[in-house]
């Protein structure tokens, strides 16, 4: 594992057009993230976020059953990609598929999601139907939450939330470009504590320790659990 003073490799996995995953690119490319995108994973081959990473650079693996030949497949090779490319952090920007993780990947694996959880999450609830769930039950806020992934859908410690208002005249496309601004915003955020090595797992919560100095000794770039 790196330490707090080596960039962190990612892997995004996506299902859909990529932006959460090329929004974390973009902070690489400002120098806001301390890290670098070493495996990018689609669960479709026409995903049209495969084209946009691959013209921004990236290789792109597909790991779909159609191409695998089955989900044991699917989890078996996304799992050698992780420990062949050395992966630190798996973020998951967009992804549909339930993710089998693991033991050596728990606390290692983020997600983002357009709601505030635990409400509005769930098997079904992604995209605009989160958003229309959220309009439908008269809420007056909204946002998103980056949390560790557990293997429930829209599950595990919570690590930030980003609020914002939900408007008398909002569809679920104008509350969804809304909520999009706070996760360009949190992803990042989330992704830079990890890499400083101050996320620290305690059961079903997530404390952030303060600013601290580089460990000299190395100490990994990953929550610590207790």
């Amino acid at each position: 594992m790196s330490d707090v003073t080596t960039p962190i490799r990612i892997a995004g996995l996506i299902s859909g057009g990529g932006r959460t995953l090329l929004n974390l690119a973009d902070a690489i490319d400002r120098g806001q993230l301390n890290a670098n995108i070493a495996l990018v994973v689609s669960s479709r081959a026409d995903a049209s976020g495969v084209q946009r990473l691959r013209d921004r650079g990236y290789e792109v693996k597909v790991a779909s059953p159609a191409s695998l030949g089955s989900m044991n497949a699917v989890h078996d090779a996304i799992t050698q990609w992780l420990d062949e490319a050395s992966i630190d952090l798996v973020c998951l920007a967009g992804y549909l598929r339930w993710l089998k993780i693991e033991p050596r990947y728990r606390g290692r694996v983020m997600n983002i999601h357009p709601a505030l959880l635990p409400r509005f999450g769930g098997p079904g609830m992604y995209g605009l139907h989160v958003h229309r769930a959220v309009l439908q039950a008269g809420e007056t806020v909204s946002g998103c939450t980056v949390h560790f992934v557990d293997e429930e859908y829209d599950h595990g410690p919570v690590i930030l939330q980003r609020e914002c208002p939900v408007l008398p005249d909002d569809n679920p496309e104008t509350l969804a470009a809304r909520v999009f601004e706070q996760e360009c915003r949190a992803y990042p955020e989330a992704v830079r504590l990890f890499a400083e090595g101050r996320l620290k797992i305690h059961g079903d919560r997530v404390e952030i320790l303060p600013t601290r100095n580089p460990n000299p000794a190395g100490e990994p770039a990953r929550p610590r659990d207790v």
